[in-house]
């Protein structure tokens, strides 16, 4: 018998029954046949009930000896509520002290439309494009996101670091072939590194990220419209840039609603003159960057800002590439914003106002590059009727000045002049999941001097996500 199974039940079962055994074992012998060896038989008797209680004790003794090992090891270690266990084999591996999380969801829409859209049809859709016909039908995937955080990292003193890679699948598709479609090409739309000092309450965001006029904290809802947000260029403005952001809260540690001041430097940026992909247009002529400054107050239950932006553009181009601008040399971009979110109860409000001049680098200008200046804003209302259903409405409108849109765009029949846009969608969610129906309505003013027109789209999206 081993070891191991003495050590378990059976020594205990083994034990009963050796008990149990004994008056059994007299009595067989008692009643057995009488012969001439009687005390013999008495002798083999009693050696027999002296073994068994001989082997009773040892099976008692290696009991009481487990028991006491039993007291004296560790209790094993019980995860807390709120905090995961350990995996036995790590996922993901990086430099000592460091930690790396995935995250993201899975996004499709089926989507059908009466209209083509300008920048793309389905959950990119923009601008209805004018004089179109045709109504078109499809699923897209593009939405489906992922990145990776990566925290813990020690810098110097007080100082801790991080970082963000983040892309979609907004990156075009796979050529023009038959099966382009279904093989979108990954998007980075994100990368960068935070160097954060606790004790101060400061971070520096180094790398590719949101200026400082995107709306973050009140981005409308919609699980059609994600990457290209419900109104983005229609009451939306914002891009993401390699840059510098400065974030330094104001009131650091105190109680009450919590303030603080951000200013980013951010790349110029603009539509021509030279070649856009290779930093040779009027945005990166000489050091003329993008200077911005956000300031924002957050509590439990809403949030609100103030921004504002500025650069300068030399038309010229690099190295003087259109020596003779056909209108003038430079173009001053300004924006002031203000925006918000608020949830009271069930209850949810996203808002925004802006106006500015020159914003077509940050999708301002219905994505109209000029000296045009403009205003528009949107609103968002939403309502959780249960845990798991709620419902939306939106609204957005962009008004460029229709004078600098005509001056600018040289009396382009199809120069856009004013869009709006509405939505209303119904959601259903529960945990890590999330089912939409959102119907969707643009109508968009275009022409020139010499006269305008209407255009209106609509499309209607059934939407699933998974976030991990």
């Amino acid at each position: 018998m081993s070891l191991t199974h003495v050590c378990g039940r059976k020594p205990l079962v083994l034990g009963m029954a050796c008990a149990l055994a004994l008056p059994w074992a007299v009595q067989a012998q008692t009643n057995a046949p009488t012969a001439n060896g009687e005390n013999v038989r008495e002798q083999q008797l009693e050696h027999r009930v002296n073994q068994l209680e001989q082997e009773l004790d040892q099976l008692k003794a290696m009991i009481q000896a487990q028991k006491q090992q039993q007291a004296a090891a560790p209790a094993p270690a019980v995860p807390s509520q709120n905090v995961a266990a350990a995996p036995a084999k790590p996922v993901f591996t990086t430099a000592p002290g460091m930690s790396l999380a995935l995250h993201g969801f899975v996004s499709a829409s089926a989507f059908s439309q009466n209209k083509s859209f300008t920048f793309g049809n389905g959950t990119n859709a923009e601008f209805p494009v004018a004089d179109n016909k045709g109504s078109l039908s499809g699923v897209d995937v593009r939405n489906t996101r992922f990145w990776l955080d990566v925290s813990g990292a020690k810098f110097a003193g007080d100082w801790v670091g991080g970082g963000r890679i983040e892309m979609d699948f907004f990156g075009g598709f796979n050529g023009t072939g038959a099966y382009s479609q279904q093989q979108p090409t990954p998007r980075l739309r994100q990368a960068y590194m935070d160097f954060t000092n606790p004790t101060t309450g400061t971070t520096v965001r180094v790398g590719q990220q949101w200026e400082l006029m995107f709306p973050l904290d009140n981005v409308p809802v919609s699980l059609s419209h994600i990457a290209f947000p419900l109104g983005f260029g229609t009451g939306m403005i914002g891009w993401r840039f390699p840059g510098v952001v400065v974030m330094q809260d104001l009131n650091h540690g105190s109680d009450g609603p919590k303030w603080r001041l951000d200013a980013g430097v951010f790349e110029g940026s603009w539509s021509g003159p030279g070649d856009n992909v290779n930093y040779l247009t009027a945005g990166n002529a000489g050091f003329r960057p993008q200077l911005e400054a956000r300031l924002r107050v957050a509590d439990k239950d809403w949030v609100a800002y103030v921004a504002a932006h500025y650069s300068e553009v030399n038309l010229k181009g690099v190295g003087n590439a259109e020596p003779n601008p056909p209108i003038k040399d430079t173009i001053t971009s300004t924006g002031y914003e203000i925006g918000g979110s608020w949830k009271p109860g069930p209850w949810v409000f996203n808002a925004l106002a802006y106006t500015g001049n020159g914003l077509g680098e940050i999708f301002g200008g219905l994505v109209q590059f000029g000296d045009i200046s403009e205003s528009g804003g949107y609103l968002q209302a939403g309502y959780h009727f249960t845990p798991h259903w709620s419902a939306y409405a939106f609204y957005g409108i962009g008004a460029p000045d229709k004078n600098d849109v005509y001056r600018w765009l040289a009396n382009s029949p199809k120069a856009r002049l004013k869009s709006q846009q509405a939505a209303l969608s119904v959601q259903y969610a529960a945990g890590a999941y999330a089912l939409g129906l959102e119907w969707m309505h643009d109508k968009l003013d275009t022409g020139n001097s010499l006269g305008s027109q209407s255009t209106s789209g609509n499309q209607i999206s059934l939407s699933g996500i998974y976030k991990f």
